[in-house]
């Protein structure tokens, strides 16, 4: 697995799609991902079709992270909200997603209950408390391969001068990637990168409908961005391929309708790997023998 500090530095950015279980993640390596994101907004949408309003807890989270690490090598970037609650929280927080297979862990400064970054009606807590926060996950982390992700959504509350001068105490406190959440323009992200990019690599969030605008990952490499997650696409394209089909569904009875849009047996079959998963079974079985 390539180390996610060394692949970072390269000067190329690098795209991490967003998932939300051991099958998405799965289709997400196969696909050439270099590396994944887990949001905890997708996981409250897939488990329990809900909103990110700070429903999802730390142990369900590392529930995730382990089913998935179980399934594939890619290097997995965590979406960890606050943090789930205070420093020693935090220390708790960084000790199991790392264990369970995290490979960067991201920490936000929004208060409990949080709300996804692309809500109005966000709440801070202080930057010294967030400082804390970042320093006490740097402590927990066993290795320094694990990587601390800091976020701010100061912009949202504050203003864009007070989301990079939030973001450059997060650098000052040791975080190894920062992530300034929501600017409205292009001038905005120029910005963010003449004042932080010399500081640590910088991460930009890219979300359909949301209140940065959508840029390729060859735009923000030009801009000086080093990491672009894509937290919720894939759920989104799942959401609307569900619509489809359950509709398709309910009105004729029958699959026909939409079959060009599935893959059949066999193919969810070979995607989740049955035949090598069989064959494995039977060289166990002839061993017995």
């Amino acid at each position: 697995m390539t180390r996610l500090k060394t692949r970072l530095g390269n000067g190329k950015i690098l795209v991490a799609p967003g998932i939300y279980d051991g099958l998405s993640g799965l289709v997400a390596e196969r696909a050439g991902a270099e590396a994944v994101y887990l949001s905890g907004a997708s996981i409250a949408y897939t488990r329990f079709g809900r909103p990110d309003v700070g429903l999802v807890s730390m142990s369900e989270v590392a529930d995730t992270i382990a089913a998935i690490r179980d399934r594939i090598a890619t290097p997995i970037v965590v979406d960890a909200d606050t943090g789930f609650g205070n420093a020693i929280n935090v220390k708790r927080t960084v000790r199991q997603f790392e264990r369970v297979g995290a490979s960067a862990i991201q920490l936000e400064d929004q208060t409990l209950p949080k709300r996804c970054g692309h809500l109005d009606g966000k709440t801070l807590v202080s930057v010294g408390e967030m400082v804390g926060k970042i320093k006490a996950a740097l402590d927990a982390r066993a290795g320094e391969d694990t990587l601390i992700i800091a976020r701010t959504d100061a912009v949202a509350v504050d203003g864009l001068s007070a989301g990079i001068d939030r973001a450059a105490a997060y650098a000052e406190a040791g975080a190894d990637v920062l992530f300034v959440e929501a600017p409205k323009s292009v001038e905005d992200m120029t910005e963010i990168v003449a004042g932080l990019g010399d500081r640590t690599p910088l991460m930009a969030n890219m979300v359909e409908g949301g209140k940065t605008p959508a840029m390729t990952a060859a735009d923000l490499e030009a801009l000086g961005f080093a990491l672009v997650i894509f937290p919720g696409g894939a759920v989104r394209a799942i959401a609307a391929t569900l619509e489809g089909y359950y509709s398709s569904l309910v009105a004729h009875g029958s699959n026909e309708p939409f079959r060009d849009n599935m893959v059949d047996f066999e193919g969810i079959n070979r995607i989740v790997g049955t035949p090598e998963l069989l064959a494995e079974a039977r060289r166990y079985d002839e061993e017995q023998q």
